[in-house]
């Protein structure tokens, strides 16, 4: 025991002695960096290692594994699973200050940034461009953190999550070694695809510093709009029915009526009622638009919705995503005093009906007011369960969750469709996997972490 913390304050004392500034073990920063916007207990890491190049990074790491110091990738902060908790204590490797936007390449629609770097801090890049990168997960989440994570968003429908988004990468393994992963190209028929093996490893594999991204144009038009049903169900079946006729909807969003209530009373949406609820988003030249409302809406009106509302507004456009975003603040403004802990299922899109309104039959025999809100179009939603303080109301909010998640399972889903795996779903991870996949994830983890220093503890269940 003594020998295992005179080495830890060996490399601590390194560290420190090779980053002067960069490096600090002050309490507020170390509790900082103990958490993401989970409900999960922090747990504080030694130190806090800001890294600015990803030759900062190469360096930290080889002194890690020479010392068997646990290292925890930090972005943003906005993990939901408890991807940034230090476990085992070490270092939180704080990528945030790797801000640059490397290159754009406009000419062929690809841009290299490093891991720091905001979506929203790229798009106000790309802008003048005429260019955008449509990964929307909400909030101010990093690129590296959405790599890690494989994040998705409202845009996924149309455009993908990040895995159809990133074309190559730069990586730090756990020994300190650097390597390029992937490239500029669209395709390659050359080698393992490694780039995408680390896309949603949650740090586990290695650290991405620098990443290639794929980018849009544009759209000529775009227009969004809200759409009411009487029932739960009509809007669920509109969702489906507008996928299975291939309209390339770029966004449709599903609010049930107590996540409805609570966005008309957070962010003040005049003109609504608290009914289930879709939000689209189409875009493309004028008559495409004009012809993708049109389908749309008679869908929706077969279906019992009624009331469509439709801006090609900039500012309207802004104001209705942005009620969007706000969700889980309207749902912790909703229940004051309460917790919320998001689920994020998902399931086939044939399966959508049977799946939200079995959550919602859940959610009610729990006794929790949890609100659904889902990116309907690729068959993911969540519940923002709000739970009364106590332990009582967490094993209620525990029992639901595996609940909602068993029943996705039963429908050919998954455990998580965004929010990754982290310490919370660990326990789903079995369920979802069979035996000898889950070992080719851990000796995939053996070899590329023999000290097993990245992030110990989480996303695979013990053997």
């Amino acid at each position: 025991m003594r020998e295992a913390f005179e080495g830890r304050e060996t490399a601590l004392f390194a560290l420190q002695a090779r980053f002067g500034t960069q490096f600090s073990r002050g309490a507020a920063l170390r509790e900082q960096h103990g958490h993401g916007e989970g409900y999960h207990l922090s747990h504080e890491p030694d130190a806090v290692l800001f890294a600015e190049s990803t030759e900062d990074v190469s360096a930290a790491l080889a002194l890690c594994h020479e010392h068997s110091l646990p290292v925890v990738a930090f972005g943003g902060g906005t993990s939901l699973e408890g991807q940034v908790n230090a476990l085992e204590g070490g270092i939180s490797l704080d990528l945030s200050r790797m801000a640059s936007i490397i290159e754009v390449n406009a000419a062929d629609l690809d841009c290299r940034v490093q891991a720091g770097v905001t979506r929203q801090a790229l798009n106000l890049h790309l802008r003048d461009e005429g260019l955008f990168f449509p990964v929307d997960p909400g909030g101010e989440a990093t690129i590296g953190g959405m790599c890690a994570t494989r994040a998705s968003g409202t845009a996924a429908v149309r455009y993908g999550t990040i895995r159809e988004n990133v074309l190559g990468m730069t990586v730090v393994l756990a020994d300190g070694r650097v390597t390029q992963l992937g490239g500029r190209t669209r395709k390659s028929a050359t080698g393992y695809d490694l780039a995408h093996l680390m896309i949603g490893s949650e740090g586990t594999l290695g650290i991405v510093t620098e990443i290639q991204l794929r980018l849009q144009g544009i759209p000529e038009v775009t227009a969004a709009a809200i759409c009411q049903f009487e029932t739960l169900g009509g809007c669920v079946e509109s969702a489906i029915q507008i996928m299975q006729m291939g309209i390339p909807i770029a966004r449709m969003e599903l609010l049930d009526d107590v996540q409805m209530e609570a966005c008309i009373l957070y962010s003040r949406l005049e003109g609504y009622r608290a009914l289930p609820t879709m939000f689209f988003e189409v875009s493309g030249g004028p008559d495409s638009v004009n012809e993708q409302i049109s389908a749309i809406e008679g869908l929706c009106q077969d279906n019992g919705g009624a009331d469509f509302l439709w801006s090609t507004r900039d500012d309207e456009r802004a104001a209705l995503w942005k009620a969007r975003h706000a969700v889980y603040w309207a749902c912790l403004a909703y229940r004051q005093g309460h917790i919320g802990i998001s689920t994020d299922a998902i399931v086939p899109i044939s399966a959508l009906t049977a799946m939200i309104l079995g959550a919602k039959q859940d959610i009610d025999a729990s006794g929790l007011v949890a609100p659904i809100v889902g990116h309907i179009g690729d068959g993911n939603f969540h519940t923002v369960m709000l739970v009364p303080p106590g332990e009582a109301g967490l094993e209620r909010a525990r029992a639901l969750d595996h609940k909602l998640v068993a029943r996705a399972l039963s429908l050919g889903g998954s455990a998580s469709g965004e929010h990754g795996i982290g310490l919370a779903k660990k326990a789903f991870m079995g369920a979802e996997h069979d035996p000898v996949a889950l070992d080719i994830m851990r000796a995939i983890k053996a070899t590329l972490d023999p000290r097993n220093i990245l992030n110990p503890g989480k996303l695979l269940p013990e053997p």
